[in-house]
Formats: C-alpha cells, sequence, structure tokens
C-alpha cells in the first residue's frame, strides 16, 4: 500500500510532541503597540501558525507548536521583533517521523 499524496502538513504536525518549558520559554515577542512588518509576516510565514493577532491587534506567540524550523529567526529576530533561543535540553518538539 502507497501512502497518499495529499497529506496536509497539518496532519503531519499532529504526529510530532512538544515537551513545554513553562518556566522559560524560548521564544518572545518584543513589546509593541502596531506589529512591525517582520511580525505581521510571521502570520502567515510559520508553519506550525504559533503567532496570531490578539484582540488588540497586537502579535502573540504560542510556542507550544513550534517545530524549530527557524523562519521566524530569519524574518523577526534580525529586526528586534522577537527573543529567540533554543528550548533548554529536554523541551521543545519531537519529531515521530526523524
Amino acid at each position: 500500500m502507497t501512502a497518499p499524496l495529499d497529506v496536509k502538513v497539518e496532519e503531519k504536525l499532529y504526529q510530532n510532541r512538544y515537551q513545554v518549558d513553562a518556566s522559560r520559554v524560548h521564544i518572545k515577542v518584543m513589546p509593541h503597540d502596531v506589529p512591525s512588518p517582520a511580525l505581521r509576516a510571521l502570520l502567515t510565514a510559520c508553519p506550525a501558525r504559533c503567532y496570531q493577532l490578539n484582540d488588540r491587534g497586537q502579535v502573540e506567540i504560542t510556542a507550544d507548536g513550534c517545530v524549530e524550523c527557524g523562519t521566524c529567526r530569519v524574518i523577526a529576530e534580525p529586526s528586534g521583533a522577537i527573543e529567540w533561543s533554543y528550548p533548554r535540553g529536554g523541551y521543545g518538539v519531537l519529531f515521530k517521523f526523524g
């Protein structure tokens, strides 16, 4: 039996596990009133959809599903819009299929 070719990214991401480190968040969005272009780009660029607008129109992150792809580091970290660090050992994403 062959695997279906139309498997959605969300279905693959669901197979991963994430160990949350509640005492040390590894990605922080810097305080802002109006999102910068870099922050707005993360709303669509993040493959795990970790970035969303809150009810005040500010970008927030829920890093619990972060796949550590580095997209936000390339787009927003150089501008100072986010602070990023590696999760501590034992925390973060655990890929089921490699």
